[in-house]
């Protein structure tokens, strides 16, 4: 119930909130949702039965457990490792192992173990078929029969089906592995779960098995060809030491550097005797052309004992000349004497020094001589010692060569004896540390937390949808959207009227039916006449935006409140569904708005008195 705006004062908008686009108001959701509440709370407990009747049908889930220790290293069957064998790291290692427990190989053996093939969720001869069997429908058109299942078919969806239905993992940094496997029943759950463990074990037994036999194998071939290649060696060294004539080159080396060893040492003196030889030669040959008489003052010369004996005589002769010079003359036998003597002494001088110089002189050529042989045989017993050496060297190469042959012949001897001994004994590096038992309550499915899911995502779908709605709900809810939206000022709220009044509902200020209604009516007009307090109008229109909003009760009762303070005239202007002729009782035929307009009654044959209210019906 709307009146026009004051043209001097212009209503404002409310400020607050609502005007802020980004103010989520919490209140007015709480409003939509507790308004909603009821449909919130049958989709709950629809969700709920639902939910329940679902997990009521659902097959229960057991999972049984079992540990196993797994240690990186575990007895080895042989001691021979090769070389290339580095060490793994522990946690590359360890999901090396999870995959070969969920290798197919393993699943398989787990498989024909227990004869799963025959077990109903396993067999695929007792799976149910699907809703609409397309592939049935064709051979059944066509009059094709359908095929048979092999063998290989129904182990292959068994090992498959149990593979998916495997679970291996690790806790934490530990090497204990836990392997678990889901069925629904729980006896065979626990008993496959074990047979996995103890398949898994077998498996790597007899793959240790398996290397061992293959590297036996290996070996013995290999030490085919050891042999033959220390053969050749063996052959090759002797017939080198044939061809060269070798039998001790440790003793025939040590005889010739003990000879090149005396050799130097007789040429080193060699040297020196032909150096001081080479010295007095010089020496000599410097005073060869000045006569024998510089010869005779040559050190070398003079220092010869029978120079100086000579010398002494020469010296004695001329002293005794020179003395019986004094006494006689010349022509005195005994000078004559002593002249002889003295020339005999001066020849015997000069012979002597010829010959020592000649001495000197193959001395000289006897030590160059010898030195040159000496160095003749040093170069000789050096060039033989140099030969040993090359032979030796060869030798021992080839003497290495064959102790390198012998001794890996050696090693792939002992291990082909170690892996022969060893080929029946095999340990493996795992073992069971807690079986699986039957489990005694499902893992799942976990109806709890199911039930919890459904119920919270109900609920949140509730909510979601209440949120939904208000927000795609654009009618008007409170007086202040009213005001928000339509600038406009609320005269007046009006509540609804109780079921049992609703036939009376346009008599209920006439005759005080309902108090609350009755006060709306009466808040309404003192707002109308409080607002046109300065300019009254005469005319107020009674309108809506859909078809039974009750207009028409609110005008009518309107009319009876204005009524007790002025003369009002009610006009039904509803031509397509009236209600002021029925609510009133008018009689059929009574002439009306439509009369009046069209020229057929008066007036005053339309205006119908009602109590202290004018009234003109459709």
């Amino acid at each position: 119930m709307n009146s026009p705006v004051r043209p001097d004062r212009p209503w404002q908008r409310p400020a607050g909130p609502a005007t802020d686009s980004d103010f989520i108001d919490l209140k007015k959701i709480w409003h939509a949702i507790w308004s909603r509440k009821w449909g919130i709370a049958l989709l709950v407990g629809i969700v709920a039965l639902l939910t329940m009747f679902l997990l009521s049908r659902m097959t229960p889930i057991y999972k049984a457990v079992a540990s196993v220790l797994i240690e990186t290293k575990g007895t080895p069957v042989l001691s021979f490792q090769p070389a290339a064998d580095t060490p793994v790291e522990l946690s590359e290692y360890l999901q090396t192992q999870l995959s070969l427990m969920q290798s197919r190989g393993v699943a398989e053996r787990v498989v024909r173990d227990l004869n799963l093939t025959e077990h109903p969720e396993f067999d695929l001869r007792q799976q149910p078929g699907p809703l609409v069997d397309f592939g049935g429908i064709i051979d059944a058109l066509t009059g094709e029969e359908p095929e048979a299942l092999t063998e290989a078919q129904i182990i292959d969806y068994a090992t498959q089906t149990f593979m998916d239905r495997t679970s291996v993992w690790v806790e934490g940094k530990s090497q204990l592995v836990y392997l678990s496997i889901s069925m629904a029943d729980r006896l065979t759950a626990a008993q496959a779960t074990n047979q996995l463990a103890q398949a898994y074990i077998e498996a790597q037994l007899e793959a240790k098995v398996d290397m061992s036999m293959t590297a036996a194998s290996w070996m013995n071939d290999r030490l085919v060809s050891l042999r033959q290649k220390l053969q050749d060696s063996e052959d090759k060294l002797q017939a080198y030491l044939d061809a060269e004539g070798l039998v001790d080159l440790d003793g025939v080396g040590t005889i010739s550097a003990n000879e090149l060893s005396l050799t130097g040492d007789r040429m080193i003196d060699a040297r020196r005797q032909r150096a001081e030889a080479e010295s007095q030669y010089r020496q000599v040959e410097s005073m060869r052309s000045q006569g024998w008489e510089r010869l005779a003052s040559v050190p070398a010369v003079l220092g010869h004992p029978l120079i100086q004996q000579f010398k002494a005589d020469q010296a004695h002769a001329r002293s005794r000349v020179e003395d019986l010079s004094r006494r006689y003359g010349d022509r005195h036998p005994a000078m004559a004497s002593a002249r002889s003597d003295l020339n005999a002494a001066t020849a015997s001088l000069r012979q002597q020094v010829e010959q020592v110089v000649a001495s000197i002189e193959r001395n000289y050529q006897l030590a160059v001589a010898n030195e040159n042989s000496l160095r003749a045989s040093f170069d000789e017993n050096k060039g033989r010692i140099q030969d040993i050496s090359r032979k030796e060297f060869k030798v021992r190469d080839l003497q290495r060569q064959v102790e390198s042959d012998r001794a890996l012949y050696d090693t792939f001897m002992t291990r082909l004896q170690e892996t022969t001994a060893t080929s029946d004994l095999s340990s493996t590096n795992a073992r069971i540390v807690d079986a699986a038992i039957p489990p005694t309550e499902p893992s799942a499915p976990n109806k709890k937390l199911i039930l919890v899911v459904a119920l919270f995502l109900a609920l949140v779908l509730g909510i979601a949808q209440a949120i939904i709605r208000e927000i795609l709900d654009n009618t008007f809810k409170s007086s202040e959207e009213v005001e928000t939206k339509l600038g406009l000022p609320v005269m007046g709220i009006v509540p609804q009227v109780p079921r049992k009044l609703r036939k009376e509902v346009s008599h209920l200020f006439e005759r005080s039916g309902d108090k609350r209604f009755c006060e709306a009516v009466r808040t309404i007009r003192t707002n109308l006449l409080l607002s046109e307090a300065n300019q009254p109008r005469q005319v107020l229109v009674v309108t809506s935006t859909a078809p039974d909003e009750g207009k028409s009760a609110v005008s009518a009762n309107l009319a009876f409140a204005m009524g007790q303070l002025h003369r009002v005239l009610l006009i039904d202007a509803d031509l397509r569904r009236a209600t002021l002729d029925k609510a009133f009782d008018f009689k059929p035929g009574t002439p009306g708005l439509v009369n009046l307009i069209g020229g057929n009654a008066k007036l005053e044959e339309c205006i119908h008195t009602v109590g202290n209210v004018d009234m003109i019906a459709a």
